[in-house]
């Protein structure tokens, strides 16, 4: 069946990222989290609603579509008081899916009315853009505004490296007297205050810093 939602799915205009079993799922959300989940709740390694409940537990904001046989009332209440926002009993028609899935990502307040993401979401940090603070979990993450703008710029960039250049001109803006190395510093005060996001801050180098979410 995943594999048959799989193609179903990216024939109607979707991207699509398909994971086998409910740790991998739990994985694959917190690093990359998507417009949209569908998450069914029969999945081995871990049951579909451990991984809802883990998923919100973490912060994580995705709109959550189950998809279940279970057909008793209670089950579904008990997926949509973990966290679901929705749920198809199977069968169910493909249409319907697709209909609900487009519903979810309009109606949903970290998404605009293109499905575009308002907010940056990493570990259990979520950059809210409109107001430019960034989270952890449902509490603003005290930091500088020297902080502040590196954390913005390596958000922007999950998992990729961002050149200590960059990040200098971001920082310290328009600061001639400033050496390099004061980036260094803002990275070091950074990093304590990131400790317990399940995310890490890492330098690589002669390339610069990149800030990826913890397995």
């Amino acid at each position: 069946m995943r594999t048959t939602l799989e193609r179903a799915l990216a024939r109607r205009g979707m991207q699509v990222s398909a994971v086998g079993d409910g740790i991998e799922a739990l994985s694959a959300w917190t690093s990359r989290p998507p417009h949209v989940m569908v998450l069914d709740l029969s999945l081995p390694g871990m049951d579909g609603l451990q991984v809802l409940k883990e998923g919100r537990q973490r912060g994580l904001r995705t709109p959550v579509l189950l998809l279940t046989a279970r057909g008793t009332v209670g089950d579904r209440i008990v997926g949509l008081n973990s966290g679901a926002d929705d749920y198809l009993p199977k069968p169910f028609d493909l249409d319907e899916l697709e209909a609900r899935l487009r519903a979810l990502v309009r109606r949903h307040p970290e998404f605009d009315e293109r499905g575009t993401p308002a907010e940056q979401m990493l570990g259990t940090l979520h950059h809210d853009k409109s107001s430019g603070a960034i989270y952890h979990l449902d509490k603003v993450l005290e930091l500088t505004p020297r902080e502040l703008a590196l954390m913005q710029a390596l958000m922007a960039k999950p998992g990729h490296a961002v050149s200590k250049e960059q990040l200098f001109e971001l920082v310290f803006p328009g600061e001639q007297d400033v050496q390099y190395e004061a980036i260094e510093v803002v990275v070091y005060r950074l990093r304590k205050k990131l400790a317990g996001t399940r995310t890490t801050l890492m330098t690589l180098r002669g390339l610069g810093y990149l800030l990826k979410a913890d397995a």
